[in-house]
């Protein structure tokens, strides 16, 4: 497996968020498209597996294919750089500056948005024959999403934005956790192994990740969903986004970051 131990990879986090500060817009962009693109794949086709098995465990344990693919790859999700781009600020690293972490996590969320709205067009249609028919109980149960996680939440009030800005902790908790155990094998399967186990928990357990819902919430729309883009948007997207950035930056970022980089430095020092 050739397990690397977190005080060793723990800085390599930190120089990854350094490379994604000084990538150009080109390929921040076009690798945060690809990223969206896959990962909404991804969630069609967990959804479609649940449906056919009549198990979502199994779509749960299936979903982590796309974000296994799309790190391999090196493409990026927001839910990702906002765990890593944060840490080499935190960490001083040269010429590094708060509007260079804003700039990146605006490139990706451009980015992802764009690759998510595409693949929901593209799914949507051929489910269709380009908008010709019923889109089928796969796409009636996409569909259904939308609605159920924007007027569910909005049914109570404060309450339940408050309740999907934890969900969108949560999710980003285990979600970094696999952007992170990426890093702790030099091997293909021990990367896959390590960024599958956290990925499946927050799919399962119906945690709210702002790029799936970039993709799940337009084919809603697109399929009809009752709710308009001013719901999604404030019951949904903005406090997943919230909860994702706090989530991933807190309970896995800063852990890592406060329990090995600092420790570690005065370890040497000493």
């Amino acid at each position: 497996m050739s397990y690397i131990v977190p005080t060793a990879f723990v800085t390599k986090i930190v120089d990854a968020g350094e490379s994604k500060v000084y990538m150009s817009t080109k390929d921040t962009v076009i690798r945060a498209f690809i990223a969206g693109a896959i990962l909404a794949l991804a969630a069609a086709f967990a959804i479609t597996v649940s449906m056919s098995t009549g198990s979502p465990l199994v779509g749960a344990m299936l979903f982590p294919v796309g974000f296994i693919m799309l790190y391999l790859m090196g493409f990026d999700l927001l839910t990702g750089v906002f765990v890593l781009v944060p840490l080499a600020l935190i960490d001083k690293r040269p010429g590094v500056a708060v509007n260079q972490v804003l700039r990146n996590w605006g490139l990706v969320f451009v980015g992802n948005f764009a690759g998510a709205l595409l693949v929901a067009f593209m799914i949507s249609f051929i489910l269709t024959y380009g908008y010709q028919i019923e889109a089928g109980e796969v796409g009636k149960k996409i569909g259904s999403i939308g609605e159920a996680r924007t007027l569910g939440y909005q049914e109570h009030g404060i309450w339940g934005w408050i309740t999907v800005f934890i969900r969108g902790m949560l999710c980003n908790w285990m979600v970094s956790m696999g952007v992170v155990g990426a890093m702790i094998s030099t091997s293909v399967s021990g990367k896959a192994i390590a960024m599958w186990m956290p990925i499946m928990l927050f799919f399962f357990m119906g945690f709210e990740h702002s790029i799936v819902n970039m993709f799940l919430f337009p084919f809603s729309m697109i399929m009809g969903g009752d709710f308009t883009v001013a719901d999604y948007l404030l019951w949904n997207e903005v406090p997943v986004v919230l909860g994702n950035l706090v989530g991933g930056l807190a309970f896995t970022g800063l852990t890592l970051y406060a329990t090995h980089v600092k420790t570690g430095a005065k370890r040497e020092l000493s």
